[in-house]
C-alpha cells in the first residue's frame, strides 16, 4: 500500500508555519487581522488548517512581503475579491504537498 497517494485534508500550525517558513505567532496575529483567515478548531481546541487556508495565508504574505502592502493594504486587496476564499487548483495543492514532503526529508538528512 502506497501512502503517498494519501493526502492530507488538514495540517496543524506548526506544519503551515513550516511550509510557508513564518513563525506561529504570525498566523496567530494574521487571524485577527484577516477575516478570510479563519481556520477552524478542533475538539481539542486545536487549529486545523486545510489547503483553502494555506492558499489564503499564501496570498497574505504574498501581499506583505512581496508586494509590499500594509495590512490594511492587504485587507483591501483580499476584500475587492469579494471575502470569497482563493481556490487552489490541483496543481497548486500538489506542490504545496511536495514542498512539505521534501522539507520533511531536508530535516531527516544528517
Amino acid at each position: 500500500m502506497a501512502a503517498e497517494g494519501i493526502k492530507k485534508l488538514y495540517y496543524s500550525i506548526g506544519e503551515v508555519s513550516e511550509m510557508m517558513g513564518l513563525e506561529a505567532h504570525v498566523l496567530r496575529y494574521w487571524e485577527t487581522e484577516f477575516e478570510h483567515l479563519k481556520p477552524r478548531k478542533n475538539r481539542a481546541g486545536r487549529r486545523i488548517y486545510t489547503v483553502e487556508d494555506i492558499a489564503v495565508v499564501e496570498r497574505i504574505q504574498h501581499l506583505l512581503r512581496v508586494d509590499k502592502y500594509t495590512i490594511e493594504g492587504a485587507k483591501q486587496v483580499l476584500d475587492r475579491s469579494d471575502g470569497q476564499r482563493i481556490p487552489l487548483t490541483e496543481q497548486r495543492r500538489e506542490l504545496l504537498e511536495l514542498r512539505g514532503f521534501l522539507e520533511n526529508l531536508l530535516k531527516r538528512i544528517p
